[in-house]
């Protein structure tokens, strides 16, 4: 521990498991305190529970979905008056949408832009406020590769990285001047639990996990405690001239040209 975000308050949505988790893990490890927010209120209640028996009192947990503005807004509300203030939000929240264009159903459209677009906007919305006046704010949006990069058979998954992508951009921009930064980060094939059910859904996933590594340049699929280094960066000091920019960790797959 270097206590890197000490005595900085971070909310964390998607918090329950994957990258979410894995960056509570290591901002509380790093001095941070952390409102964890997901609908999944038992997933968040492990891991508030893991931190807070190593780190007391550092974590605490608010059962919300981030397609409701209203109930964000009372998190936040809650998770200010709990810690006295939010310096860093991290948007984690989201969901994998795949289908054929033609036979995707409005619902799911809805469903992948809400959770994967709007639901991050819900959030920073809440928390531009306090950040504003105080002067100091720290934004970090979990976007992917697929804002870069199409890979077919993954609509509309790509539209709606696309768009936190550019919002990143415009509100980084947008409130620069006023003390807060906005960036993202864009995981490749992470190890993580949405990813391990992918795979496991396929005729024959150690197949297609030998395939995906050897697509990768290092050779291996990413872990979730890298993603949670390149956030505490970016939601540190230590970052304070980077605004407005997209991380891409994909292990370097992104530049390649493949057959």
């Amino acid at each position: 521990m270097t206590d890197r975000l000490h005595d900085k308050t971070a909310l964390i949505t998607g918090a329950a498991s994957g990258i979410g988790a894995a960056i509570a893990d290591r901002f509380v490890a790093e001095g941070a305190r952390v409102a964890l927010v997901d609908r999944n209120e038992a997933g968040a209640g492990e891991v508030a529970a893991r931190l807070n028996a190593a780190h007391p009192d550092r974590a605490r947990v608010w059962a919300a979905d981030v397609t409701d503005a209203e109930r964000i807004a009372a998190v936040v509300a809650e998770a200010q008056a709990h810690f006295g203030r939010l310096d860093i939000l991290i948007n984690g929240a989201g969901v994998n949408v795949f289908a054929e264009p033609t036979e995707l159903s409005a619902a799911d459209w809805r469903r992948c832009l809400a959770v994967n677009l709007e639901g991050a906007w819900h959030a920073i919305q809440a928390v531009l406020p306090a950040m504003r006046k105080a002067g100091y704010g720290h934004i970090v949006n979990i976007a992917s590769v697929h804002g870069h990069r199409i890979i077919p058979g993954a609509f509309p998954y790509p539209v709606a990285k696309h768009g936190l992508i550019g919002l990143t951009r415009s509100l980084g921009v947008q409130y620069a001047a006023e003390g807060i930064r906005v960036n993202s980060i864009s995981p490749g094939l992470i190890r993580t639990p949405a990813a391990e059910a992918w795979l496991a859904s396929l005729a024959d996933p150690e197949a297609e996990r030998a395939r995906q590594r050897e697509i990768l340049p290092c050779k291996r699929l990413g872990e979730a405690s890298e993603v949670a280094y390149a956030a505490l960066f970016l939601a540190s000091d230590e970052a304070r001239f980077i605004n407005a920019t997209d991380l891409t960790m994909d292990g370097g797959r992104s530049q390649i040209y493949h057959d």
